[in-house]
C-alpha cells in the first residue's frame, strides 16, 4: 500500500503540472477562449464535412463501450453525453450554430488569433491547432489511456465473479470516470462554445454521481469493498 501512495503522489503532482499549465500560457489560451466563445473564429473554421463528423460521432459513441464500471452497461445512462458528442461534432465540422449565433454580437474582424502549433491534413481536410487545443488533446490522450487501461484490467478480471482491486484500480476507484472526466474537460478547452460551456459541468456532475451510485450498488454486492474504499482514493 506504501508503493500506491507514493504512485499516487506522483500522478497528483503531475495532474497538478498539468492544471497550471494554461496558467503559465494564459495569454495564449485567452485568445483562444476569446476567438471561440465570441464566433471571432467564424470565418477560418472547417464546416459541411459530413464524413468527418459521421466518423468522429461512431468513434467516440464506440468509446463509450469500455466506459463500464463492474456491472452491465446501462445505455440510457450514456444517452446525455452520446447526445453532446452528436451535437458536439455538428458543431465542430458541419452547422457551427453557437458560433454563429455568437459571431451576430460579438465577431470583429481584427480578431487576434492564436498561432497554430500543429498542422495536419485529414480525409481531404486541413486541420490546425493552438496550444490550448494541443494542451485540450493531450488531456483526452490521457483520459483515454485511463479508461483504455481500467477496461482490459475489468476485461482480464471478468471471469473471477470478483471484485477488482488490482491493476489501476489499485490508485483509484474509478479511473474510467477519471479518464473520461478529462475527455469531456478536453473538448470543452479545445472548443468553447456556448454548447461545451452547458454541457461540461452537467456531465461531470453526472459522471461523479454515477461514481456514487455505483459504489452503493458494488459494496451490496461486495462487503469487502468498504475497506478497500478506505484505502484508495475515489478518482487519484
Amino acid at each position: 500500500m506504501k508503493s500506491s501512495n507514493t504512485k499516487n503522489l506522483i500522478i497528483r503532482i503531475l495532474l497538478i503540472a498539468l492544471i497550471f499549465i494554461p496558467i503559465f500560457f494564459s495569454q495564449e489560451f485567452y485568445k483562444h477562449f476569446y476567438v471561440y466563445l465570441t464566433g471571432s473564429i467564424i470565418t477560418n473554421i472547417i464546416v459541411q464535412q459530413w464524413h468527418i463528423v459521421i466518423l468522429s460521432i461512431l468513434l467516440f459513441i464506440a468509446f463509450l463501450i469500455p466506459l463500464s464500471f463492474r456491472r452491465k452497461v446501462n445505455w440510457t445512462e450514456y444517452g446525455l453525453v452520446s447526445a453532446f458528442f452528436v451535437s458536439l461534432f455538428i458543431e465542430m465540422y458541419g452547422i457551427p450554430l453557437t458560433l454563429l449565433f455568437t459571431s451576430k454580437y460579438f465577431f470583429t474582424t481584427n480578431a487576434n488569433m492564436p498561432p497554430n502549433l500543429i498542422e495536419f491534413g485529414f480525409l481531404g481536410v486541413s486541420f490546425g491547432m493552438d496550444i490550448a487545443m494541443v494542451y485540450a488533446a493531450f488531456l483526452m490522450i490521457i483520459g483515454a489511456v485511463f479508461v483504455t487501461i481500467g477496461w482490459i484490467t475489468l476485461y482480464r478480471n471478468a471471469k473471477k465473479k470478483r471484485l477488482v482491486i488490482s491493476g489501476i484500480y489499485q490508485y483509484s476507484r474509478h479511473p474510467q470516470y477519471l479518464g473520461f472526466i478529462l475527455v469531456i474537460i478536453g473538448w470543452f478547452i479545445g472548443w468553447p462554445t456556448i454548447l461545451t460551456l452547458v454541457f461540461t459541468p452537467i456531465l461531470i456532475y453526472k459522471y461523479i454521481r454515477l461514481c456514487k451510485t455505483e459504489e452503493y450498488e458494488i459494496q451490496n454486492k461486495f462487503p469487502e469493498y468498504k475497506n478497500y474504499k478506505n484505502k484508495v482514493p475515489f478518482f487519484i
